[in-house]
This record gives structure tokens, C-alpha cells and sequence, in this order.
């Protein structure tokens, strides 16, 4: 029988590409003109969980790496499809780069980020929760708007 070299990391790849796709193919599917839209007067735009996801991606990300998390504080600005379909497309790349190459042994492995120790694992954890929560919300958007949303697609 054979072992995967690290099960760990593996595992969290699958996920991890699951979620970048399905958040992605969110943010694609949702016309323009219903960017602005919200479930209710509460809660955030569609465009402020696109935004709020990919300034997510970059902080937990850098935190894998060890890095200063890249300023996104711009994207508290940004309403439009374009800019945020960029936005979202371009914070998972910068994961992407970070996740490349990742073994079960740098994935344990302290770093120094925001003048702490931590271990890239928990990071690694943390963007898997955060992204699946947020695909759960966008889900409600996408259906209310008559979207089948990715993950429903796939089946």
C-alpha cells in the first residue's frame, strides 16, 4: 500500500481548490447590476463579500508564508464586477504562490508573522473555514437571484 508523502497538505489542497473555484465562479456568475445587491438592508452588498474574501485570502496567506499581509485597504472601495472579479482572482494567486510547494513538514513549522510565531497549519485552517463561510453566504445571494450557484453546477 501506498502513502501519501503529506496527507496533510493534500488534503487541504483539494479543499482549498474546491473553494477557490467555487468563490471565483461566484464572482463570475453574478450579473453586474446585482453587485449592489443585499439579502437585507443589514447585511453586506454581494461586492462587500468579494472584497471581504480576498482581503481574507491575503491575510491568511501571508500568515502561511510568514509575511506582512500586502495592504488591501483599497478594496474597501471597490463596487464594480471588473474590479473585484479581479480582486478576488488575484488574492487567490497570491495564495496560489504562497501554497506552492507546501509539505506537511513547512506546513508545521513555525514563522514569524505579524510579530508573532505561528504555524503555517493554522493559517492553512483558517483560510479553508473563512472561504467555505463566505461561499455560504454568496450561495444565498446567487439563489435569490435565481443563480444555481458552482458547487450545485458540479453535481
Amino acid at each position: 500500500m501506498a502513502f501519501a508523502q503529506n496527507p496533510l497538505t493534500d488534503a487541504f489542497q483539494a479543499r482549498y481548490q474546491s473553494m477557490r473555484d467555487n468563490l471565483v465562479q461566484s464572482a463570475e456568475a453574478m450579473p453586474e447590476d446585482s453587485y449592489n445587491f443585499k439579502l437585507t438592508p443589514e447585511q453586506r452588498p454581494f461586492s462587500g463579500w468579494i472584497g471581504h474574501v480576498a482581503m481574507g485570502n491575503y491575510h491568511f496567506c501571508s500568515m502561511i508564508k510568514g509575511e506582512k499581509a500586502p495592504d488591501t485597504s483599497a478594496l474597501h472601495d471597490k463596487t464594480g464586477k471588473a474590479d473585484l472579479v479581479k480582486a478576488i482572482k488575484d488574492s487567490f494567486e497570491y495564495c496560489d504562490r504562497e501554497l506552492q510547494g507546501i509539505t506537511d513538514q513547512k506546513a508545521l513549522t513555525a514563522v514569524q508573522a505579524d510579530g508573532k510565531q505561528v504555524y503555517p497549519v493554522q493559517a492553512m485552517i483558517s483560510l479553508v473555514a473563512s472561504t467555505n463561510e463566505h461561499y455560504g453566504n454568496l450561495v444565498g445571494y446567487l439563489r435569490s437571484k435565481g443563480i444555481t450557484p458552482p458547487s450545485s453546477r458540479k453535481k
